[in-house]
């Protein structure tokens, strides 16, 4: 017969951890790509949570790109969009909706005082062309922030750059030809003119650039 104070005490049921039979313990946690591990479940408002970076730096280091091959472009209307698994977008913890007016709102300097040198972003631009499979003239592709800097995007994760390819109607050797430039300054104007929050803008341009003004309501 139990004691008095064995059959007070509690009984804990061990109950297997489901989903992780067979689970690869280093799948789990935040991989080489992902530099902070971090996200930002505020900025969302629908879709995935954008992931956070590490933010501008005094000094920025050549970041690991993507397996070769292992990215792939989707295309809307015949616009080239990004793979969403390689490139899901960062954006930077030092923007938020409360300091637009000393960030990106600011009258000029901002985006320059925070992007990475070319000698970093060329050598990520040739090793992220191999990730992407993009053969055509590195001078046509634009290696591109999907989340901009203007709008918030983080200057140097893996997460939110791109080799993005030259759109239709492209003349080759004339550079890149980049819509979503003219996406990316429409979104900045609403965003300071407070016709749409931070939050939203990023999201939208995240999930896709091609229809991003037409999501927000924005002409």
């Amino acid at each position: 017969m139990l004691s008095h104070a064995a059959r007070r005490a509690p009984i804990v049921l061990l109950l297997p951890l489901l989903g992780l039979t067979g689970c690869d313990p280093s799948a789990i946690g935040t991989s080489a790509a992902e530099p902070s591990g971090n996200t930002n479940a505020s900025a969302t408002g629908s879709g995935h949570a954008i992931a956070v970076g590490a933010g501008p730096q005094s000094h920025y280091a050549v970041q690991q790109q993507p397996a070769v091959g292992s990215c792939h472009y989707r295309y809307d209307h015949s616009q080239p969009l990004e793979d969403p698994a390689c490139t899901p977008g960062a954006i930077s913890p030092a923007v938020t909706q409360a300091n637009l007016t000393s960030t990106i709102c600011r009258k000029g300097g901002y985006t320059s005082s925070i992007r990475p040198s070319s000698y970093v972003t060329g050598k990520e631009k040739k090793l992220n062309a191999k990730s992407y499979g993009y053969t055509g003239s590195m001078r046509d592709a634009e290696y591109d922030h999907l989340i901009s800097l203007q709008l918030g995007g983080d200057p140097n994760d893996p997460r939110n750059l791109w080799v993005e390819p030259p759109s239709p109607g492209h003349k080759a050797g004339a550079g890149p030809n980049n819509p979503k430039d003219v996406v990316e300054t429409k979104l900045h104007t609403a965003v300071c003119a407070g016709t749409t929050t931070l939050a939203k803008a990023q999201q939208a341009i995240a999930t896709d650039w091609s229809t991003a003004l037409t999501s927000l309501g924005i002409g």
